[in-house]
């Protein structure tokens, strides 16, 4: 929680700005996505809390079972955060239902298909290998042993799902191959999240932590270009009928307005950028767990 306690606040902001950017520049796909995925993200929202307010209240009483029951929610609340965020993707990967003036016609029951969570399941497995890779990171002693083991599990979970799920892709998800097809070049982006996973992990074996943070932060990065250069440049594919999918092209918002919002990332996205690396920065190195103060 120490180690946390400075940025997590910080982190979670940026959902918040993806959310608004989204109902700014693409309404139709803000409107079909927070409609059709309702329940869901009121689980997110509600597990989001879960962590805040156990980061708060967990060191405001020193009785063990107060403590033990906020280190419960907190870890629940991950857990499920971490879940939905993958089954999320994993539903936009594969195409929701849409009629033809975009709205969602499926069910909270239809997001927990198979394909989706898989991705879920991956998706949890790289929150807790980057975790635990930030945790040897940030401690020492007894805890910094732990959670070395905790990368080393989560890794080879991480490695795994990720085969899996590209062989379910391969075989289920035909219309995110389209790109790669036409444009050779993209299938350089699969190979970098198991290169990097494997390169943390080496790092992590090592005891060079910095790098081995640095590689699964990479791994992240090249999942996010994977689901792009399958996506692009549907938003939203309609599932069972391609005609009806939201793009960046059919779905965006006037130019007025993505001019207004370009200059305003211009001004904004930099300085938030800013602060967040001189936090970063002025909360830079080790722990130390006996030293008081932030509340955690």
């Amino acid at each position: 929680m120490k180690a946390i306690g400075p940025v997590w606040d910080g982190n979670e902001v940026w959902l918040l700005t993806g959310g608004g950017a989204i109902f700014a520049a693409f309404p139709p796909v803000y409107a079909s996505v927070f409609s059709g995925f309702y329940l869901a993200m009121m689980l997110v929202v509600v597990a989001l809390v879960g962590r805040a307010v156990s980061l708060e209240f967990r060191n405001l009483e020193k009785n063990l079972l107060w403590r033990k029951t906020w280190d419960t929610v907190f870890s629940v609340a991950s857990i499920v955060a971490g879940l939905l965020f993958g089954v999320a993707l994993g539903n936009l990967l594969r195409g929701v239902p849409l009629d033809s003036d975009g709205n969602y016609t499926g069910t909270f029951l239809g997001l927990l298909n198979p394909y989706a969570l898989v991705i879920g399941i991956l998706g949890l497995s790289m929150f807790a290998f980057q975790g635990a890779n930030y945790i040897t990171l940030k401690t020492v002693g007894e805890l910094e042993g732990k959670s070395r083991s905790w990368a080393k599990l989560s890794g080879i979970t991480y490695l795994v799902l990720y085969a899996a799920a590209v062989v379910y892709t391969l075989i289920a998800g035909k219309h995110l191959l389209e790109n790669f097809a036409t444009l050779p070049v993209l299938w350089a982006i699969p190979v970098v999240p198991p290169v990097a996973i494997v390169a943390s992990m080496s790092f992590g074996k090592r005891q060079q932590p910095g790098k081995a943070f640095l590689f699964s932060s990479l791994s992240i990065a090249g999942l996010m270009g994977l689901v792009g250069a399958g996506l692009f440049p549907r938003l939203v594919p309609a599932l069972g009928n391609p005609a009806l999918s939201l793009t960046a092209a059919n779905s965006s918002s006037s130019e007025l307005t993505l001019k207004t919002m370009l200059i305003l990332a211009i001004i904004g996205v930099p300085l938030v950028l800013g602060y967040t690396i001189w936090v970063y920065r002025a909360f830079a190195g080790k722990v130390d767990p006996n030293q008081a103060g932030g509340g955690y």
